[in-house]
């Protein structure tokens, strides 16, 4: 009996996201000044409006408003209240001015609903439910997709232990969210990759860890984004320590990661990745056959 080859495919709004699919782009919106890019950064209802157009004009196929920097490494906790007044204009800004999905990136309850409420998609917890499983069942209730960042990863004895490490985290985040009522073709998974600081090994080296084994995440079924637009790992590497400098080296981590598993990958720079990405895509021959647009 031969083995059957199951096809990864799901939902990011009403995107298609997997193996038969182009890679998709998830443009980055932040509305907190805490932000470790500032780049990424907007602080009106027009400016983040004219940002959701501009990226989906670029051709983003979603766009990912953030109310509070989860950045593990800075100072930048604000009330629940706070972040759920930011993100609820920052989504009707952006709903107002593209017809692509949107996602709030948010691991708490209070600003959940509010996102939700204006009008976002779906729910991007970088928690992986674990600060607050009850948005499982916020997500359910109104038909969302998920995406659950690996978080937790506990003692690794090497760095070469974080991709099955982040299979582990990931399968239970899976869990909670299917008992809570989400479907199942609605969950995304994303190996959080800049938020292991917490592992008593050189973060940057999980993070290199983490991408390199991305392959590994394929074993649970789910469409897999990868995060790594100007994160610190690159400036370890590179030596740039603003992440202001850091475009070329996101770019070589954003296209390693599509070769390397990534059905997704969210990103500062549309534009410039979904050119990365369209080359990549030709030369190992992932996406051939779509329009120019890359619609499914």
């Amino acid at each position: 009996m031969g083995w059957r080859i199951v096809k990864i495919r799901g939902l990011l709004g009403d995107v298609w996201i997997g193996d038969d699919y182009p890679t998709r782009i998830i443009g980055v919106i932040n509305v907190s000044p805490e932000s470790f890019y500032k780049g990424s950064v907007r602080l009106s209802y027009e400016d983040v409006a004219e940002a959701a157009r501009k990226m989906e004009q670029d051709g983003a196929d979603v766009i990912d408003v953030g109310g509070m920097s989860t950045a593990p490494y800075l100072e930048t906790s604000i009330s629940e209240e706070t972040e759920a007044e930011r993100i609820s204009w920052a989504i009707e800004a952006a709903k107002s001015a593209v017809k692509i999905p949107i996602s709030a990136d948010t691991s708490r309850l209070k600003p959940a609903m509010a996102a939700i409420r204006a009008g976002a998609d779906i729910i991007n917890d970088v928690t992986g439910l674990r600060a607050q499983p009850e948005i499982a069942r916020l997500v359910a209730e109104h038909g969302l997709s998920l995406i659950v960042c690996a978080s937790n990863l506990g003692s690794l004895r090497s760095s070469s232990d974080a991709p099955m490490a982040a299979v582990k985290s990931l399968k239970e985040s899976i869990q909670i969210a299917v008992r809570n009522g989400v479907e199942p073709n609605r969950i995304i998974v994303d190996p959080g990759i800049g938020f292991h600081r917490s592992t008593e090994l050189p973060w940057f080296e999980v993070d290199l860890s983490l991408l390199r084994g991305l392959k590994r995440l394929r074993v649970l079924g789910k469409p897999i984004i990868v995060g790594v637009s100007r994160k610190s790992f690159l400036g370890a590497i590179t030596g740039r320590d603003r992440p202001e400098e850091r475009l070329a080296s996101s770019i070589a981590a954003e296209v390693m990661a599509v070769i390397l598993g990534a059905h997704g990958i969210r990103v500062h720079d549309v534009a410039e990745a979904l050119d990365a990405v369209k080359v990549v895509e030709m030369l190992i021959g992932h996406g051939l056959g779509e329009s120019p647009s890359r619609s499914p």
